[in-house]
């Protein structure tokens, strides 16, 4: 009769913390895709704006669509820069 393997393999401290340096440098590694696609929709978003305005379907009153793009895409290249 087989019985089961119920050992646990426990790390020591040197490889508990290569395990978190890996798992944070993933983190961070998804975090810069995610900015660099939200980036991406900004600029579409600010291209766009911009069309619409130049072919008079906006009216300077609702420049505060475009400000509030500007403002996200500043915060996403300051994040970078961290």
């Amino acid at each position: 009769m087989a019985t089961e393997n119920t050992n646990i393999r426990s790390y020591d401290d040197d490889e508990k913390e290569e395990l978190l340096l890996l798992h944070s440098a993933e983190l961070l590694e998804n975090i810069s895709q995610s900015k660099e696609k939200y980036r991406k929709i900004i600029q579409a978003g600010i291209s766009q704006w911009v069309k619409d305005f130049q072919s008079g379907h906006i009216k300077v009153n609702t420049v505060e669509d475009l400000k509030k793009l500007i403002e996200l895409d500043i915060q996403l290249q300051k994040d970078e820069e961290l």
